[in-house]
């Protein structure tokens, strides 16, 4: 005999639930996020956090068990934004040259509007990268996707003959170093660089300059023929 069937206002209910969890979820990493990139796994409190959006720590804790899993959850998020990005660009149908060079743009771009993104991978690694030790592989292979592009970029621009090939050729992870060193020195540093030597690589005066300056490095790192 079959079973008792479910109505589509049940079905909807059901939906609704899942939504209203996902929501939840995510409301608590974003301002999970915040706390930490503002203050730390020290300093940053699941009050604070329960206080930014309105609910308790009883519901923190059910979604996220501790602190400390908050804190490893928010840092997972926020990678997995980052290459969710790296993903959306469809750079693989992208002449490699205009691949490359739009993916420093768009890190460039991503650092910049995201601040806590960098102040939170700050803050671990004074941690000496303690939370993200722990982490499964699952996590680690996450952060390959970056690899795996530029590995593709780098391949179809050695075979167009627009890259530099052979064993002094750069590697993917040579090229991520070095976007991922430039584009996160000039959020990092914008305050102390400016101070010292009156440039704000971010500011209106020099934030085209340094973009195309970052531009250029890694372009002329990776090129047979650099212009």
């Amino acid at each position: 005999m079959p079973g008792p069937s479910v109505s589509p206002v049940e079905n909807r209910g059901g939906a609704a639930k899942t939504r209203d969890a996902e929501r939840t979820r995510r409301e608590i990493l974003d301002a999970a996020i915040e706390e930490f990139s503002e203050r730390g796994l020290l300093g940053a409190r699941v009050d604070a956090i329960a206080e930014r959006i309105d609910t308790t720590k009883r519901m923190i804790y059910y979604y996220f068990g501790s602190k400390d899993g908050l804190y490893r959850s928010a840092l997972v998020e926020s990678y997995r934004r980052t290459r969710e990005r790296e993903q959306q660009l469809g750079l693989e149908a992208v002449d490699p040259e205009e691949a490359l060079r739009t993916l420093v743009r768009s890190t460039l771009c991503h650092d910049a509007r995201n601040e806590p993104f960098v102040r939170l991978v700050m803050f671990e690694n004074l941690n000496n990268g303690g939370a993200i030790h722990t982490m499964d592989e699952e996590v680690r292979a996450m952060n390959q996707v970056a690899h795996t592009i530029l590995d593709d970029i780098l391949a179809r621009g050695r075979a167009s003959g627009a890259f530099r090939d052979g064993p002094d050729a750069p590697s993917a992870l040579d090229v991520h170093q070095v976007i991922s060193a430039l584009a996160f020195f000039r959020t990092a540093n914008r305050s102390t660089f400016r101070e010292l030597f009156g440039r704000d690589m971010l500011g209106d005066e020099s934030r085209d300059h340094v973009r195309q300056l970052v531009e250029d490095t890694v372009m002329r790192l990776v090129l047979a023929d650099p212009r």
